[in-house]
């Protein structure tokens, strides 16, 4: 059962609807006006960038935006980025440190508490 998304033409907001068979919904309404003026869109899309591509295309000097320092996965970037730049390969140690931090960055805070 393919899933849509519409999008109201009168305040923009959007809306899922699960979808039985392959035939488009009908008497379909906006969740927040009630308007039936609704467009199918495209609906986006996320796609995974191995570890390897994360760093090889990290930019140091790029702007970043905030959800780039929310992403635990970005934790370490810069320094294994220096670490490819320089031709050295990261220690198991730094390596072991590093993924700790990216799944549970609040570690870091609760190993100095003792």
């Amino acid at each position: 059962m393919p899933i849509y998304e519409y999008k109201c033409k009168s305040c923009r907001h959007i809306t899922t609807h699960l979808v039985q068979g392959y035939v488009a919904p009908v008497d379909l309404s906006c969740e927040q006006c009630g308007s039936g003026d609704l467009k199918r869109i495209i609906s986006k899309t996320n796609y995974h960038v191995s570890s390897s591509d994360r760093v090889s295309s990290y930019d140091p000097k790029a702007r970043r935006s905030d959800d780039f320092y929310k992403d635990s996965r970005n934790i370490g970037l810069h320094a294994e980025h220096m670490l490819e730049k320089a031709g050295v390969k990261p220690t198991e140690e730094f390596t072991s440190k590093l993924e700790k931090l990216r799944t549970d960055p609040g570690s870091v805070i609760k190993d100095s508490d003792g």
